[in-house]
Formats: C-alpha cells, sequence, structure tokens
C-alpha cells in the first residue's frame, strides 16, 4: 500500500517556558539574528539552513525527553566544546566517538536534550 505520508521532515517543535529568553540562547548559540515571533509571541520560527525547519513552541508546558531531539551538524567538535563552555551551556555528555560520528549532547534553557554531530571521515 502506497502511503500518502511524505517520507520528510517539515520543522521539529521545541518546547520553551520563556519565549524570550529561548529567542535570545537559540539565536546566540546559533550565530542567528533576531526574528519576529508569531501566534501572538507564542512561536518562534529559527531561521534555519536546510528543508527541515525549528520552531521554538511557548504554547504547552515542557515536558522533557530523555533523549536528544534532534542534532546539528559541525565540522569541529572540539571547537563547539569550548563554544559552548564559554556560552555557558550545560553540557550533558561530554565529547564521545560512536564510529560514524563523533558528539557531544547539551541542555537549552529549559533542560531540552539537543546533539551536535561532526562526521568522522
Amino acid at each position: 500500500m502506497t502511503s500518502p505520508i511524505e517520507n520528510r521532515i517539515g520543522c521539529v517543535f521545541i518546547p520553551v517556558s520563556d519565549m524570550s529568553r529561548s529567542i535570545e540562547w537559540y539565536n546566540r548559540i546559533l550565530g542567528l539574528p533576531r526574528q519576529d515571533t508569531t501566534h501572538e509571541g507564542l512561536i518562534y520560527n529559527l531561521p534555519v539552513s536546510g528543508e527541515v525547519g525549528i520552531i521554538l513552541d511557548a504554547h504547552k508546558t515542557v515536558t522533557n525527553s530523555s533523549q536528544p531531539l534532534f542534532f546539528f551538524w559541525t565540522a569541529d567538535i572540539r571547537l563547539t566544546h569550548t563554544f559552548l563552555i564559554e556560552n555557558a551551556v550545560s553540557i550533558e555528555q561530554t565529547v564521545e566517538d560512536i564510529g560514524s560520528v563523533t558528539t557531544l549532547t547539551f541542555k537549552d534553557p529549559d533542560n531540552n536534550l539537543l546533539m551536535v554531530c561532526q562526521p568522522n571521515s
């Protein structure tokens, strides 16, 4: 049977409790300019590269997952580690080579787990 659902992700929602704090944090960590919120200040579309979008969502109470919500790519995991420490980001799991990638897990201001991966050549 053919499914009408496309095998593509459109957007990832990140639950946040304080929109202003989260906008400032994500824009600082990703080096992005500030944009306007939508939906009466409860939605913020992070201007990211690629097809998959990231939306900060303040509609509901934050419930944290035990796994990272997704990962960002980096070309230099050590530089990324230093950058996160310099920006007072909470590191959950330090740099770890797991074979195909080297990973680093950290938390946003709402304790959402996020990850950065560097491909291993």
